[in-house]
């Protein structure tokens, strides 16, 4: 069966929920139409579109729930004989569920991520998704943090909709290495304040007064950028880095001997960590992982046991849990494998495509 996939999130774009979305076609088997918006790089995305086997259709974007996207995704649902819909993202799009259903979808499903969280708790946003939760047939969720979040928003007899589906790992891609590597600290994200970048930048030197022999390395880029590097200039071990793809994250992650998303909640939880995609890649790859105290963040660790669980805002706590993994291999080395077989069960490229297939598959 033929599924439109309608995001604003997909390749060559490079970011979380653009590959998300593009793993969701995979797991349909890549028997999908997608509906997205056109990039500024005209020649990489007709290059990419051409390398895949099914088609794209792209609009100038962001795409946003007005009638003419609606009767584009229409057009395109009738034209493929398509009878289910997955919205990409569900804030805002979600809200093209309820003319897509006129058109002939039988199934839609509406994956969620971080950002829908600040939607539920402000007005007009709330009411928003409240609609689109009544008008798909279920509400996908990345954690179960997100899942409460979300759910305060919906109708009491919608909440039965959310369906956990967090990012997938591959975990055959993401694997570990041979062989134990050196002490290195690694973050990679968004330049962003959330991220708590700075935080790590300010605990950094406590690492290094016990262990000298450390490094920091920081992929990435964002707002924060300028303020970052003038910040590790000149401080001992640290290197920052420009943002790799996808597909070199796996090497990358396996030459840290630690992985840390020193993240943090602000605005009074409206920006809070929805899950941390890159925190479980780290775990599938046999790394301890130490990750702020902020939103979902904490699932993807078990304190103590594949790694630890930290107050950001307290740089004494975040440097002595990366010195405790550094200077202790051997409790590392067992945390790695305690951490792959959580995230096994967390997001496991197998589990998340069979929920992923039972909820579209499920009775109308």
């Amino acid at each position: 069966m033929t599924t439109l996939v309608v995001t604003n999130d997909f390749p060559p774009r490079v970011g979380g929920i653009e590959t998300f979305v593009r793993h969701v076609c995979g797991f349909l088997d890549d028997r999908v139409v997608v509906l997205t918006r056109t990039e500024r790089d005209e020649s990489a995305t007709r290059t990419y579109d051409a390398s895949l086997p099914f088609p794209v259709h792209r609009l100038p974007g962001p795409l946003l729930p007005t009638a003419s996207v609606a009767r584009r995704a229409g057009a395109l649902l009738r034209e493929y004989g398509a009878e289910q819909v997955v919205f990409g993202a569900a804030a805002p799009l979600g809200l093209l569920a309820s003319p897509l259903r006129t058109a002939g979808a039988h199934r839609i499903l509406a994956l969620t991520h971080g950002h829908e969280v600040w939607w539920s708790r402000v007005p007009g946003a709330r009411q928003a998704l409240r609609r689109i939760g009544h008008d798909v047939d279920a509400l996908g969720v990345i954690s179960a943090y997100t899942s409460a979040s979300i759910e305060r928003a919906l109708a009491p007899a919608d909440r039965t909709k959310l369906i956990l589906l967090p990012p997938p790992v591959d975990l055959e891609v993401f694997s570990p290495a041979a062989a134990q590597p050196d002490r290195t600290v690694m973050a990679a994200s968004r330049f962003v304040r959330q991220k708590g970048l700075d935080r790590l930048l300010v605990a950094w030197p406590l690492v290094t007064a016990v262990v000298p022999d450390s490094r920091l390395l920081i992929v990435g880029d964002g707002p924060q950028a300028s303020t970052l590097r003038r910040r590790a200039a000149g401080m001992v071990g640290v290197e920052i880095r420009p943002p790799v793809s996808h597909d070199a994250m796996p090497d990358l992650l396996r030459k840290a001997s630690v992985f840390v998303s020193p993240v943090r909640t602000r605005l009074s939880g409206l920006y809070a960590e929805g899950l941390g995609l890159v925190a479980c890649e780290a775990a599938a790859c046999g790394v301890p992982v130490v990750v702020g105290d902020s939103g979902g963040a904490p699932e993807t660790v078990i304190d103590q046991v594949t790694g630890s669980l930290v107050d950001v805002g307290d740089p004494d706590a975040l440097a002595a849990a990366l010195v405790y993994w550094l200077s202790h291999p051997a409790e590392a080395r067992a945390a790695g494998v305690a951490g792959r077989a959580h995230v096994a069960e967390l997001v496991g490229a197998d589990h998340v495509r069979a929920r992923l297939r039972s909820t579209l598959e499920a009775p109308v």
